[in-house]
């Protein structure tokens, strides 16, 4: 069966992303605070900021972008982010977002596949932007320039850009087609790849979501999480700013640093993810803040526990920590638990307007085929069809179709079940991705790690539980036959993926092995590593 939401159908929004978000709100709350730096108190008015962005597209223009050009943004969450990004995409570039603690190796990927021209950095980040644009060929081909958020010698400034006299571009978008960001997600297996939103899917969701979740001029939110995640992206920049709120901006999460953050600025709103939601809970800092402005805290990129939710929202003095679910291959969501309304322990929300949603049976012989429907209560993986559904994969059209059939239903690799009243439950996974503390880590990727190491055969990777309830990688290492291979180590193993991999993606156990198991397609059989590791089998 097809679960429609019982919200009405919103209208497509067929607006360019800086259009959608800044077109009112820069008008109607010209002289209110849009954002502030929550360490220094630094702030933009929703004017001001309107103005940086037109002022960088201008400047950008001038530099030589146009319409088509990818423009990466390497950046940590700063008050110049948003003005970057939206004044990319004014000036007609998609926005390539990157994880600040990719390595050059990572970086050097994604500019090259994605084609970047343009790469925007902070000057602590400035040597691995320098490493990575200059394995596209920067600047002879490739990445042509680089900029800076901030200040560093030989660089051009953003900063700077308020003070261009050049004049604003006047760039024709079709919402529907051209492409607003591109975050690159592992999808549900295989190796990182660019995901294509278009304006449309991106200032779509944030209509789908609005009657679910209403912000405004009254609300301050703190912006913990990532803008170059889409969660953080949607949630902490696109939906606030479009409605007037006022968003603190931190780097990164220091639990003091944070508590301080919502005592000083009186916020009422958190969007979360589950290991914050797991300090906020337990640890004995919280005391010591006057937290009392807190009114709705909302977790989602990862599954979070719903003892835990309820545990954190009895500390906080707040319903229940509410949930969401989506991916970025859904602009990012589709479902989330009503701000004014309770939802049931472990539900992640329900449909948004707009939105359809098909649940495959696990136990049904075409399931591959997306057939075999499972009803109310029953267990399946989720499809989905709406506006917010992707255009594709970059330049990758046979992952698009195995993700996106033709009726355009995107298959999520994730396992839920829906009640008689319409709640979503996300209960398992089929997809091999592993989600560490809400990050993406494709085991594929590390795989491809462990295999260039001299004295490893073989291995897989697979997410296990670790103490704190965190899904962790553990890599399963087969050793070359011969001296290397017998003196190789669990910490030698260790230390050669964290050289060549972001922090987060780090292999964090490792279990050495006869064989690895695999099809007889080569495919390795995940099922079993994590059957055997449940079991505590070897």
């Amino acid at each position: 069966m097809i679960f429609h939401s019982e919200y009405a159908d919103v209208p497509v929004l067929d607006e360019a992303i800086h259009d959608a978000v800044l077109g009112r709100s820069a008008v109607e709350h010209a002289g209110r605070t849009a954002l502030v730096d929550g360490l220094d108190g630094t702030a933009l008015t929703y004017a001001q900021l309107d103005a940086f962005s037109r002022r960088i597209a201008a400047a950008l223009a001038d530099a030589g972008l146009r319409k088509g050009d990818v423009l990466a943004l390497h950046s940590p969450n700063t008050l110049a982010f948003p003005a970057v990004f939206y004044g990319a995409t004014r000036a007609g570039a998609a926005v390539s977002t990157v994880h600040p603690l990719a390595t050059a190796e990572e970086l050097a990927r994604q500019l090259g596949d994605c084609g970047a021209r343009w790469l925007v950095t902070v000057s602590p980040l400035l040597e691995t932007a320098r490493q990575a644009a200059e394995r596209s060929g920067y600047p002879d081909r490739g990445v042509r320039e680089i900029f800076v958020c901030d200040r560093a010698e030989g660089y051009r400034s953003v900063l700077d850009m308020r003070e261009s006299t050049a004049p604003e571009p006047r760039v024709a978008v079709d919402p529907g087609q051209d492409l607003a960001a591109l975050p690159y997600s592992s999808g549900t297996t295989s190796m990182p790849k660019g995901v294509m939103l278009t304006h449309r899917n991106i200032a779509t969701n944030l209509a789908q979501l609005a009657p679910l979740i209403p912000t405004g001029p009254e609300d301050r939110l703190l912006a913990v999480l990532p803008f170059f995640h889409i969660y953080g992206l949607t949630a902490l920049l696109n939906a606030p700013l479009r409605n007037g709120s006022s968003v603190v901006v931190l780097p990164r999460f220091e639990l003091r640093q944070f508590l301080a953050a919502v005592e000083q600025h009186r916020v009422n709103i958190l969007y979360v993810a589950p290991p914050i939601v797991l300090a906020l809970a337990k640890h004995p800092a919280v005391d010591e803040y006057d937290l009392s402005s807190l009114e709705f805290v909302l977790s989602a990129a990862a599954p979070l526990d719903a003892e835990l939710a309820t545990a954190c929202g009895r500390r906080l003095n707040v319903p229940v920590v509410k949930q969401a679910y989506g991916m970025t291959e859904l602009s990012p969501g589709t479902h989330v638990v009503p701000r004014h309304v309770n939802a049931p322990p472990g539900a992640v929300g329900k449909l948004l307007p707009s939105t359809q949603m098909r649940i495959v049976s696990l136990d049904d012989p075409g399931r591959d085929a997306g057939e075999g429907e499972a009803g109310e209560g029953e267990a399946g993986e989720l499809l989905f069809r709406g506006p917010q559904v992707m255009k594709g994969y970059l330049g990758r059209t046979g992952e698009t179709d195995a993700m996106i059939d033709a009726d355009g239903w995107l298959r999520t690799g994730d396992i839920g079940r829906v009640d008689a009243d319409g709640w979503l439950y996300v209960v398992d996974r089929v997809k091999e991705l592993i989600k560490y503390k809400g990050w993406q880590v494709a085991p594929a990727e590390l795989e491809a790690v462990l295999l260039g190491h001299p004295a490893i055969a073989d291995a897989a990777v697979i997410g296990v539980t670790d103490e704190e309830g965190n899904e962790v990688p553990k890599a399963f290492v087969v050793r070359q036959e011969g001296e290397d291979g017998a003196r190789l180590s669990e910490a030698d193993v260790l230390a050669h993926v964290a050289e060549r991999v972001s922090p987060y993606k780090k292999v964090r156990r490792v279990e050495f092995t006869a064989e690895v198991p695999r099809a007889v397609s080569g495919k390795i059989l995940r099922r079993e590593l994590r059957a055997a590791e449940r079991t505590g089998e070897k």
